[in-house]
């Protein structure tokens, strides 16, 4: 795996930069649209398909390139990396031509529904089903803390089928419209303020047709985890982002504020700490591009450990590098005018989304250094 970076990544790094810098965050679907003219959106999509043709890599340095520029496109994480990727390994041709070029251009978006109220992490007791009618599905279920399903034109919904030989249910994807009759959303008031909102679904008896199924119904969670290795890693790209943008405010401050007689970032109580908040994202950095090298090298097992380290690495660099930006600027820190307090609730999405730090750590003890599982 290579350490350093390639001239071409550098190059799309200061690219991205450039724009995420000089264009007006205001709205964010504007926003979004002109980064999918300039082919950043799709950019992990297949070349035949109108995307890039490029990989997780070139995707999570570009939202990590968003983030420290102080615009970061949530959805991101989900419409591109999560559904573009599941439908580009394992949708039919006709879903790929349906979704695909439209992902990659921005002129459509997909939301990606998993969590359930009383299944939280754990996708063994998702109750969402889906039962044959015919030709036809009926997906029954309820979904919460679904990312911006009001801007999605669908929902790639994971529910659970049962298998005719063993008689268990096992994890299915479907595609459903956002219209589609039974389908409701009920937006969930959160204290996080955030341009892409959060809702709760309903599904009541939601009839779709046979092709709205994602791969084969037998594949089970190898169709689950090639979305979720690239969410996880985006996650990562998507903290390591906004850690570095808390912290290069702080640095600016650092360097121009005086109290007494010089600098307050020439005292080694608030410039340490910054030192070592940079360390930590740069360390959480490189297991990112780790995780993002295996994945497109198609190392889904490798990928998948290292992704789960990626995000507990970045969550962990974030909370801290925003917590002593803040901490840096004093009550500054709190102020609507440096805009980093908004950054407090939002950091600590990155250790509890879209896997929680514990899991991970579940995940590390009993899969990477084979001790005994305690569930």
């Amino acid at each position: 795996m290579p350490v350093i970076e390639s001239e071409e990544h550098k190059a799309l790094r200061e690219a991205v930069a450039t724009f995420a810098k000089s264009t007006p965050h205001t709205d964010n679907t504007e926003f979004w649209r002109n980064a999918a003219k300039l082919g950043y959106i799709g950019v992990n999509l297949p070349e035949a398909y109108g995307g890039g043709g490029a990989g997780i890599t070139e995707l999570s340095l570009i939202l990590e390139e968003m983030g420290a520029a102080g615009n970061p496109l949530l959805m991101m994480i989900v419409s591109p990396a999560i559904c573009g990727t599941v439908i580009s390994r394992f949708g039919t041709e006709t879903q790929k031509r349906a979704w695909l070029p439209a992902l990659a251009d921005g002129s459509r978006m997909m939301a990606f529904g998993i969590t359930e109220p009383d299944a939280g992490s754990n996708s063994h007791r998702i109750t969402t089903t889906a039962r044959r009618d015919g030709t036809d599905w009926i997906l029954t279920g309820r979904k919460v803390f679904v990312s911006g399903v009001d801007i999605a034109d669908a929902t790639l919904v994971v529910g659970r089928t049962e298998d005719a030989r063993t008689g268990r249910l096992k994890p299915c994807l479907f595609i459903v419209p956002r219209d589609a009759p039974g389908f409701e959303r009920r937006r969930i008031d959160m204290e996080l303020h955030s341009a892409e909102k959060q809702f709760e679904l309903t599904l009541d008896d939601v009839r779709l047709p046979a092709d709205a199924l994602v791969g084969d119904e037998d594949a089970g969670l190898l169709q689950l985890f090639a979305g979720l290795n690239p969410e996880r890693v985006m996650t990562a790209a998507f903290a390591i982002g906004m850690g570095r943008y808390a912290l290069a405010r702080a640095v600016e401050y650092a360097r121009e504020r005086t109290v007494w007689k010089a600098p307050i970032g020439s005292h080694q109580a608030i410039a340490h700490p910054l030192a070592q908040a940079h360390i930590e994202l740069e360390l959480a950095r490189l297991m990112t591009q780790k995780a993002a090298h295996l994945y497109d090298a198609g190392d889904d097992v490798g990928a998948g450990e290292a992704a789960n380290m990626a995000k507990y690495a970045a969550g962990e660099a974030c909370v801290k590098a925003v917590d002593q930006a803040v901490h840096t600027l004093g009550g500054n820190g709190l102020t609507r005018e440096f805009g980093l307090a908004r950054l407090i609730t939002a950091a600590r999405v990155s250790r509890i989304a879209p896997v929680s730090r514990e899991m991970i750590l579940n995940y590390v003890s009993h899969q990477t250094l084979g001790l005994p599982k305690s569930y």
